[in-house]
């Protein structure tokens, strides 16, 4: 499993994968963040079709070409905000991992990055985030997920987050 996960920092719309995550909203409208370096990125056509999609409940995930962006799909999903964790939030911000990679599984996906979900607007503590970041793929690969996953950071701080998790593995 080791060797299907990375961690760098960089910019997500930079990364030529087979699909990228979006942190995006319910209602599916431009945001600011991941979700509006990636529709700027990925142009009127992808903005066009998440109009005509128009809605994704939190934790769930629906995909749409790249279009103008170098990966081949976005998966865009939707965190819940943190309120304490209290909420159901972990359940929810853990299904939008999985949720995401079945339907990288569904289309043929290999390679995935996502960002850090939640972290931004929605307020998760970030180190709780990663942890159920990494513990959702991690079952996912149990499960027999083949994608090589990366979690694409936009801070040094966060990057060294996750290559924390991923050398702590066997």
């Amino acid at each position: 499993m080791k060797d299907r996960l990375e961690a760098v920092q960089a910019d997500i719309t930079t990364l030529a994968v087979d699909a990228i995550v979006n942190a995006a909203n319910a209602q599916l409208v431009p945001g600011a963040g991941v979700d509006g370096a990636i529709r700027q990125a990925g142009g009127a056509q992808l903005n066009a079709e998440l109009a005509r999609i128009g809605y994704c409940a939190p934790g769930s995930a629906v995909l749409t070409p790249g279009y103008s962006l170098p990966a081949r799909f976005v998966i865009h999903t939707v965190a819940p905000i943190w309120r304490g964790g209290d909420a159901e939030e972990e359940r929810l911000l853990a299904s939008c991992y999985t949720t995401a990679l079945n339907l990288a599984d569904q289309n043929g996906i290999v390679s995935i990055a996502f960002p850090a979900i939640g972290t931004g607007a929605y307020g998760w503590p970030a180190r709780r985030a990663s942890e159920l970041a990494f513990d959702a793929v991690a079952k996912h690969f149990a499960r027999g997920g083949r994608q090589h996953v990366i979690f694409c950071c936009f801070s040094a701080e966060d990057r060294e987050r996750y290559a924390e998790l991923i050398s702590a593995l066997p």
